[in-house]
């Protein structure tokens, strides 16, 4: 609900038709799903429950006729399957966990942390991992997302947004 209320992806996507000196029109429709984070983290992606949640959430987004649809949480792509079959063929879902992904690989690429062509004969470092909240909770899901135990899972406090 802070996103949609937050305005960000609106305004993004409203700049980036005028950037492309687009003359189509953009309407924009955005719509808050907040039970869908709770059903991805309870491994509930593919259920009844999960199928009838979209359709409450999207069946008006759907009747509207749109044809591209942002999935605007990190969660909402672990949903994909069960919200094309709501939408139906003709909408394209967007994916902002691989939007996160691009965006992080870049930042790591510019200060000199990416580790490409990774091989057996030189095996990477053990994944770690850092949260601030929830650690139970994340190593159950990312266990389930990953399809591998994880190997560090550590939290930790943050002291100020500047730091952040």
């Amino acid at each position: 609900e802070a996103t949609i209320n937050s305005g960000a992806y609106e305004r993004a996507i409203r700049e980036a038709f005028q950037d492309l000196k687009s003359h189509q029109p953009v309407e924009v429709f955005s719509r808050a799903c907040p039970l869908f984070v709770p059903l991805v983290e309870e491994g509930e992606t593919e259920s009844q429950v999960a199928r009838l949640m979209a359709e409450q959430y999207l069946g008006s987004l759907r009747q509207q006729r749109i044809d591209t649809l942002v999935l605007g949480c990190t969660h909402y792509p672990l949903l994909k399957t069960v919200i094309a079959e709501t939408m139906g063929d003709g909408v394209t879902l967007i994916d902002s966990a691989e939007a996160v992904a691009e965006e992080t690989a870049e930042l790591l690429e510019q200060t000199g942390q990416l580790v490409e062509n990774l091989n057996t004969d030189n095996p990477p470092q053990q994944s770690r991992f850092y949260v601030t909240d929830a650690a139970a909770r994340f190593h159950r899901i990312a266990e389930r997302i990953l399809g591998a135990p994880l190997e560090h899972l550590e939290a930790v406090e943050v002291w100020g947004h500047d730091k952040l």
